[in-house]
C-alpha cells in the first residue's frame, strides 16, 4: 500500500486483498468493496480505493468516540500510570523481548496472519485453510477500522515522539508520528484474532489468550503505545467480535474454520515456537 496510508490502514487494505484471494481460492463470491473515500463516514481514514470490506459495514461497526473515554491528560493519575508502564516495559535493544516485538510490529498480513501459529498449533495457508484465512484477514479489517474514529478525533502523540527517543520498528516510525496513538489498532486486531481463535480452536483458548495479550504488551516494548491505548484497543476488539457474532457469514466462516482445520497436519515447526515462548517470557 502506498505510504501516504497510515501503518494499520495500510495492512489493513493489504489484509483485504489476501481475504478477497482466499474467497476466490474456496469458490465463493467476492465481497463488495466498501465506501470509496467520497463517501467515508466521518471520522474514518482514507482507505485504499477500491478495497474490499470485511464482514461488517463501516456503519454498523462499534463506535469507538462514543465507547471509549478519552485518553489520560497531562499530570493525571492515569497518565502517571502510562508513564510508569512504558518505562517498566523498555527492553534494551537486540534483546528477545525487544526482537518479539518487532516482529509483532510488521502487520504485513503474510507475517501477521501467522501470529498465533504456535498459540494455536495451526500455520494459516491460502491453499489449505483458505477459510480459515479469509476469517482472519476480514475480522482484521473490522476490528482495526473499529478504532479510527477515536484515534481521528484524539490525535494522541505516542510515546516514542513525546519522550524523543526511538520505537523497535523504524520503518513505522515517521507515518506514525501523525497517526493517533488512542485506542491501539495493532492491540484491538491482535485481541480480536486471539477471541476468534480461541472460538475456532477452544482446545488451544488459553495458550492463543495468552499470546493475545503479549501481542498488545509488544507494543508497550515497542514504545509506540501507552498502556491506556493497548487497553483501549482491547476494549474495541471485544465490542467488535460481540457485533460480528450478529453477522450470519461470520458466524459461518467460524464453524467452517473448525471443520477446515480438522485432522490437518499445520503445526508450525518445534524450534520456532521454542524461541517465541522463550521471547515472550524473557523479563
Amino acid at each position: 500500500m502506498p505510504s501516504r496510508y497510515p501503518p494499520t490502514v495500510a495492512s489493513l487494505g493489504a489484509a483485504a486483498v489476501i481475504a478477497t484471494a482466499a474467497v476466490q481460492g474456496a469458490g465463493e463470491p467476492t465481497a463488495a468493496a466498501p465506501a470509496t473515500a467520497g463517501q467515508m463516514p466521518a471520522g474514518f481514514p482514507k482507505l485504499p480505493a477500491g478495497m474490499p470490506k470485511g464482514y461488517l459495514e463501516l456503519s454498523e461497526l462499534p463506535d469507538s468516540l462514543a465507547l471509549l473515554p478519552a485518553p489520560p491528560g497531562p499530570k493525571t493519575e492515569a497518565f502517571a500510570r502510562d508513564e510508569e508502564v512504558s518505562k517498566s516495559m523498555a527492553r534494551k535493544p537486540g534483546s528477545p523481548r525487544f526482537l518479539h516485538a518487532a516482529s509483532d510490529a510488521d502487520l504485513k498480513p503474510a507475517h501477521a496472519l501467522q501470529t498465533f501459529a504456535c498459540a494455536s498449533g495451526v500455520s494459516p495457508d491460502p491453499k489449505k485453510t483458505p477459510v480459515l484465512y479469509r476469517l482472519l484477514g476480514k475480522t482484521m479489517i473490522d476490528v482495526g477500522l473499529s478504532t479510527y474514529k477515536a484515534k481521528v478525533h484524539y490525535q494522541r502523540v505516542r510515546p516514542f515522539v513525546v519522550h524523543g527517543n526511538a520505537s523497535c520498528y523504524p520503518p513505522d516510525e515517521a507515518a506514525l508520528r501523525s497517526d493517533g496513538s488512542y485506542p491501539s489498532g495493532h492491540s484491538a486486531v491482535g485481541w480480536g484474532w486471539a477471541l476468534v481463535l480461541a472460538e475456532v480452536m477452544p482446545g488451544r483458548a488459553d495458550a492463543i489468550l495468552q499470546r493475545g495479550r503479549d501481542f498488545g504488551d509488544s507494543r508497550l516494548v515497542c514504545n509506540v503505545h501507552w498502556a491506556s491505548d493497548v487497553d483501549a484497543g482491547r476494549l474495541m476488539a471485544s465490542a467488535t467480535i460481540a457485533r460480528l457474532h450478529a453477522a450470519q457469514q461470520f458466524r459461518a466462516d467460524v464453524e467452517a474454520a473448525q471443520g477446515e482445520i480438522a485432522g490437518q497436519q499445520l503445526a508450525p515447526p518445534a524450534e520456532a515456537c521454542a524461541g517465541e515462548t522463550a521471547a515472550a517470557a524473557t523479563p
